[in-house]
């Protein structure tokens, strides 16, 4: 490990491109001022990038040198110099963000987004899509189990016509603890959003620009980017990828994590799916209960008038009666949610992902 950080070093003293030294010219008059905002704008913000590599980390300085000497192989092949790397360090408290500082130095396309705390992944990929301006984006992990070598595949998928290319771990290098609540969570996941995927929650995958300026995530909801393009309309695939064992740091998610997806997916289907239509939602919740408890009750009014039972020694009409109560509640909750929605829609009109215009 001791040879890779000095293999960085040892290309600092090569200049980035795009930077030009102005001989005999004061460095605070205004044309040489412009000049240099005219360069840099050229070099950092013009520049066509056809792709960017967004990756999140928390502390991984070990794995940083490695990882970013195969992507520069990687990228250079498919795009010579037309990319850009995006680290994003979420809260690190090992080095991880003083050897992304030498990898800088050494190629500028390497670039950082470093929050003073740790906000997790997705407030880090929300910052750096809102950054990226390549044309296709792409999406993983710096531990290293993501293999580079597979950014070609995901890239040669988008160009037959998908919008959002995810990774399907197929052999997997995690532990059991980790493997089958995934299987269990991809399974619920997959029914619940309409969209057969095996591997949501897989680090690596391909966007079209289109669709990371589109998709909004916060709090946990990376976990449902393919179900949150679906859902605007774009066309979502997977493809198997590689998967390699952990070989520094250790994982940064525990079991925990299932629990709070599901009740993530909770919250992206009734923010999505019936954002637009609440009553769509409370209203069948509500008039389910309330016709249950109508057939209770009118079974226990037929006993009653048959003189087969008194009501007062049945606590299952209290029940019923209950039912229909909730039942009515959750539907006056979907009515008042439609009057906010309307309101919203009013003064927001044409919120819609369009496609094209001609």
């Amino acid at each position: 490990m001791s040879e890779k950080p000095q293999k960085i070093r040892n290309h600092n003293n090569i200049k980035p491109a795009g930077k030009k030294y102005i001989p005999n010219k004061d460095i605070h008059s205004e044309d040489n001022k412009q000049n240099i905002n005219t360069e840099s704008r050229k070099t950092f913000r013009d520049a066509k990038i056809d792709i960017s590599v967004v990756i999140p980390l928390l502390n991984e300085a070990d794995s940083l040198p490695e990882l970013s000497l195969l992507l520069e192989e990687e990228l250079t092949k498919l795009s010579k110099g037309r990319w850009e790397v995006i680290f994003v360090d979420d809260g690190s408290t090992d080095d991880s963000f003083d050897m992304i500082k030498q990898i800088n130095k050494r190629n500028k396309r390497f670039k950082c987004i470093r929050f003073r705390r740790n906000y997790g992944k997705s407030a880090a990929l929300s910052v750096a899509f809102a950054k990226a301006v390549g044309n296709i984006v792409i999406t993983m992990d710096a531990d290293l189990q993501d293999d580079p070598t597979e950014i070609s595949n995901l890239i040669d998928k988008i160009h037959e016509g998908y919008d959002l290319v995810s990774g399907w771990k197929k052999k997997r290098y995690d532990p059991i603890s980790k493997t089958l609540p995934s299987k269990l969570f991809n399974s619920v996941t997959s029914a619940v959003s309409g969209i057969k995927l095996h591997d949501f929650n897989c680090g690596l995958k391909a966007y079209r620009k289109t669709v990371v300026k589109t998709v909004k995530i916060y709090g946990e909801m990376h976990r449902y980017i393919p179900s949150l393009a679906f859902w605007e309309g774009f066309k979502v695939t997977e493809i198997p990828v590689k998967h390699h064992p952990r070989r520094y740091g250790k994982s940064k998610f525990g079991v925990s994590r299932f629990m709070y997806g599901f009740l993530d997916l909770l919250t992206v289907l009734f923010t999505t799916k019936y954002f637009k239509r609440p009553l769509h939602f409370f209203g069948s919740v509500g008039f389910l209960l309330t016709f249950v408890g109508l057939i209770i009750n009118l079974y226990l009014t037929y006993e009653w008038v048959m003189g087969l039972t008194y009501l007062s020694n049945r606590p299952l009409a209290l029940f019923g009666v209950a039912l229909i109560i909730v039942g009515i509640q959750f539907i006056s909750m979907g009515l008042i949610g439609e009057m906010i929605i309307k309101n919203f829609m009013l003064t927001n009109q044409n919120k819609y992902s369009i496609k094209e215009i001609i």
